[in-house]
């Protein structure tokens, strides 16, 4: 990733926070196919190593994991807020024309070996996981002790899970951090004024570094 000195971002906790909001992950892995990715939730463990594990599974229809097997780098794509940022939004675009759109967004980078995992218990325990962290602050949260277990039996048959032991992580925070102030003021409060929620959520992430 491209990583100017004014977004970049190293504070693990931050990366940390980040990946544990975004919902969806990409995983993207380099095998003799070319490139493939998968979309898939992901549980972090910080704790595992210095810079924490990733946990996921694929379906075992799915040959991606088969590429992961025979080793190599993985990558894991985490997007946060982004929105388009509009030249009009800088205040001295009246007075001199020298302004272009822009894109301003929140995205974490992390690269690892993986490591597959089939044991059905293991696979248990991370659906379970994965699914507590979603059912969160639902009225009735399913759990997966609702499910019949032989049910469960056969669904854990047909995926494999694995470990990515983050190896390098990278972040970006592009929130108009090479800007004027008075440029960023106007980014923000274009932003924060848009109906589209993810726009005021970018708004919100602009205040928070100044």
């Amino acid at each position: 990733m491209y990583l100017p000195a004014a977004f970049r971002q190293d504070d693990l906790a931050e990366l940390h926070r980040q990946i544990a909001a975004s919902r969806l992950a990409t995983l993207v892995s380099h095998g003799p196919q070319g490139l493939t990715a998968s979309h898939l939730p992901l549980l972090l463990e910080p704790g595992e190593g210095e810079s924490g594990t990733l946990y996921g599974h694929l379906a075992r229809a799915n040959p991606h994991w088969q590429e992961l097997a025979a080793g190599g780098e993985a990558l894991a794509i985490f997007q946060g807020p982004e929105a388009y940022v509009s030249p009009s939004w800088y205040p001295g675009k009246a007075a001199h024309g020298k302004a272009v759109p822009t894109w301003n967004y929140v995205a974490v980078h992390a690269y690892g070996p993986v490591e597959l995992f089939d044991e059905p218990e293991r696979l248990r325990r991370l659906l379970g996981r994965l699914s507590d962290r979603h059912e969160v602050g639902r009225a009735q949260p399913w759990s997966l002790d609702e499910a019949p277990r032989d049910y469960i039996d056969g669904m854990l048959r047909a995926i494999v899970g694995f470990a990515l032991p983050i190896r390098r992580l990278e972040g970006k925070w592009k929130l108009s951090q090479n800007r004027p102030a008075a440029d960023r003021d106007g980014v923000r409060a274009g932003l924060a004024a848009s109906g589209d929620p993810r726009n005021r959520e970018l708004a919100a992430r602009m205040s928070v570094i100044d």
